[in-house]
């Protein structure tokens, strides 16, 4: 029998809109209750869930998927303690539901201030990556939300285990099941309805490749938290110490290559690059990394086999490859000017012991995470102690950065008054 997609879609809706209230009055320990026992189910289930994702990566290899998204669909050992751990780190934040801040008397005698609530019923669509359904479903849990979780069909048969594992947990804690639901068809009108689904979806969140975002902008009808592009910038100063720029710069486009937080161009201080590049072109060279340079760049790094002239194309573009953009800037001005006009707004880093200029650089980088002396790799919820992220934006409203518990959460006032009237 063929689904009728747009049924079955709204069901799961109409349902997540009921749990959406249960959750927004659900009591701190319950919420706990829930993430420490959908924990210890991964760790127990863990022969379970690599088994399923075999079957995801077998039919993944087969239908021809990208290095990149073959790495992010693995889900190593090391991941699944990693999922586990990130549910402890939530139970472990303080709970922000109900927290009432900013109260101030006004001279009516009337207090006036804001309360932390719950957005609602947030849908995430993402491709590949298994750990989003667990780090999505514990921030959603621990943040009074209900979610609708439509991954992608090459991570169906690990996403599906993973699903089976929350909902034992919720229904262990005495929450309702219905307040995280995978979406279990890999019809990509699901993806159509539930970004129209006004009704019942309060907020998306897309994780994915820049394809199926700029989709998501162009149809969706509910509001969306979101990134296109990790197009993240390291920049090597004058002043920089040179062991911290090679362990960075190595660092930060060797980790892994298929994130949005891998460095995808270097910038070099004309006063710097003659001493620093040709001492990372011998790390770069260990890892088969193609450089791209200017000229002023390739001069210095001549010899290296894997040295092609950049293009215009190339300060724009994410490789989640081993390629990377270098090219030498004359200082401050020049860094900071090229990734305000290339950046994606994502993460960029400046490797300096000047404090001044680390400051400057601070200031007037305009992106969501900026970095001194650091890696960009660390532009990560797990990282930063939001315990997981359900997505990094590099919007400017409401979420920015490594969007954790607070981002998924509103405000609204709240007054308290014994009885005034207005005059």
């Amino acid at each position: 029998m063929t689904l009728n997609i747009e049924q079955y879609m709204n069901d799961i809706g109409r349902r997540a809109r009921k749990a959406s209230r249960a959750m927004a009055r659900a009591d701190t320990a319950a919420k706990n209750r829930a993430l420490t026992l959908i924990a210890a189910a991964i760790r127990r289930d863990a022969d379970t869930l690599r088994a399923a994702n075999q079957q995801d990566l077998a039919a993944a290899r087969a239908n021809g998927l990208s290095d990149a998204m073959l790495d992010r669909l693995t889900l190593s050992d090391k991941a699944i303690a990693t999922m586990a751990e990130g549910l402890e780190q939530i139970v472990a934040l303080p709970d922000p539901i109900g927290e009432i801040s900013n109260m101030k008397y006004r001279p009516t005698g009337i207090q006036v201030g804001q309360m932390r609530v719950p957005l609602g019923v947030i849908g995430i669509i993402y491709e590949a990556r298994p750990n989003v359904t667990v780090d999505a479903a514990g921030l959603c849990i621990k943040s009074g939300n209900a979610t609708i979780l439509r991954g992608g069909s090459e991570a169906i048969h690990c996403n599906q285990a993973l699903a089976k594992l929350v909902k034992e947990g919720l229904a262990g804690a005495g929450l309702p099941e219905d307040a995280v639901q995978v979406v279990e068809t890999t019809d990509r009108a699901a993806v159509g309805a539930l970004i129209t689904m006004t009704d019942y979806v309060d907020v998306i969140v897309p994780r994915g490749g820049k394809g199926l975002i700029e989709r998501l902008i162009k149809e969706s009808k509910v509001p969306m938290i979101k990134h296109l592009d990790g197009i993240c910038h390291v920049y090597i100063d004058d002043k920089a110490d040179l062991q911290k720029a090679l362990d960075v710069a190595f660092n930060a486009k060797c980790h892994r290559y298929g994130t949005c937080n891998t460095m995808e161009t270097l910038l070099v201080a004309r006063a710097a690059a003659a001493e620093v590049l040709p001492k990372l072109a011998v790390l770069y060279r260990a890892k088969d990394v193609e450089l791209r340079g200017d000229a002023e760049s390739r001069q210095i790094l001549a010899g290296y086999p894997l040295l092609k002239e950049a293009v215009e194309d190339d300060w724009s573009t994410e490789y989640l490859a081993p390629i990377l953009a270098v090219k030498i800037v004359a200082g401050m001005d020049e860094a900071i000017d090229h990734i305000n006009t290339y950046s994606s707004q994502h993460t960029d880093a400046i490797i300096t012991e000047d404090y001044t200029r680390a400051m400057r650089f601070l200031r007037e980088v305009d992106s969501a995470s900026v970095m001194v002396n650091a890696s960009t790799r660390f532009a990560d919820g797990f990282e930063y102690g939001l315990g997981a992220e359900i997505g990094i934006s590099n919007d400017k409203l409401h979420a920015r950065g490594p969007v954790g518990l607070d981002g998924l959460t509103s405000l609204k006032y709240v007054v308290l008054g014994q009885g005034q009237v207005r005059q």
